[in-house]
């Protein structure tokens, strides 16, 4: 979060529920069927739980998935469990209360690590998300990886990105880099075959439940296979994280664009995205660095 905070904006700015069904009706007619609602966060939406219960329902959708920070997850897992949600990402970058309240601006270490403990009890699958940052959380890596001896979640630890208008121009922590500190910590960790499409590169330390990725984000080494679309909530199409954006599709459908004109518009921006994070982040609008936060444009 940063340090200023977020500007909340006005309902009407946002995608209504109706425009976010009729998108992901639209997607999934077009061969689209894995969904991972994400934010922001997604559970500060009144509708989420209904949202979901069409999501779970929608004809071609195979697998949904959500990305949360945990503190207001808890009270909906075991209804999650029973509408068949995919795999819960948890943003976690620490695992010191303190340093929690430091980087998140908010006194929830407990109820974040109580949504792990009952996301694991209701047997979810877990992915924990944790950003390397250079003096602020690199003391957690190896208690965050020892989380995977007792416990069956994957820790990914993902390289820094230079968003919230930092200017950052290179990464203290590479994926190359944390991999050597896990190493000297986990001499016998072990490579695991990466699924598909993966944006991670997976291990396992022996004896372990659990498994490690690593997410070259910074490096964008995955870029060549990355088959994501991202909509952000205010109906803005990106390819790319690093993009700022590629289509107006809230625009488009208040304008009353068809299904049909619509999908064409969607094809051609999917066949014509940048080839990778680095030609993204050039084709930005006067060549502005990247400015938004990852607290509104999602993991």
């Amino acid at each position: 979060m940063p340090e200023q905070g977020i500007t909340y904006l006005p309902k009407k700015e946002l995608l209504s529920f109706e425009e976010i069904v009729r998108l992901i009706q639209l997607f999934a007619s077009m061969g689209i069927s894995k969904i991972r609602l994400t934010g922001g966060e997604p559970f500060l939406r009144n509708d989420l739980m209904s949202l979901i219960r069409h999501i779970a329902g929608m004809p071609g959708i195979r697998e949904w998935h959500i990305t949360t920070n945990g503190i207001l997850t808890k009270p909906y897992i075991s209804d999650l469990k029973k509408l068949g949600v995919g795999s819960v990402n948890l943003s976690l970058d620490t695992l010191d209360p303190g340093r929690f309240k430091q980087i998140t601006r908010r006194d929830e270490f407990g109820a974040c690590f109580d949504t792990l403990e009952d996301l694991l009890h209701h047997e979810i699958p877990v992915k924990i998300n944790a950003v390397v940052m250079a003096g602020k959380n690199t003391d957690d890596i190896i208690p965050l990886a020892e989380l995977t001896k007792d416990k069956n979640v994957s820790v990914r630890f993902i390289e820094e990105m230079p968003f919230n208008g930092s200017g950052q121009t290179h990464v203290s922590w590479t994926h190359r880099e944390i991999l050597e500190h896990l190493r000297s910590h986990f001499p016998g960790i072990y490579k695991l075959p990466d699924p598909e499409n993966s944006t991670s590169y997976n291990y396992q330390v022996p004896g372990h439940q659990g498994a490690i990725g690593i997410i070259a984000a910074f490096s964008r080494t995955f870029c060549g296979t990355c088959n994501r679309i991202r909509l952000t909530s205010q109906g803005v199409l990106k390819t790319c994280l690093y993009d700022d954006g590629v289509l107006d599709i809230k625009k488009l459908l208040r304008s009353g664009v068809s299904d049909g004109d619509l999908k064409l518009m969607l094809l051609d921006t999917f066949n014509n995205r940048a080839a990778d994070g680095f030609e993204a982040a050039q084709k930005r609008k006067n060549h502005t660095s990247v400015q938004e936060s990852m607290s509104t444009i999602g993991g």
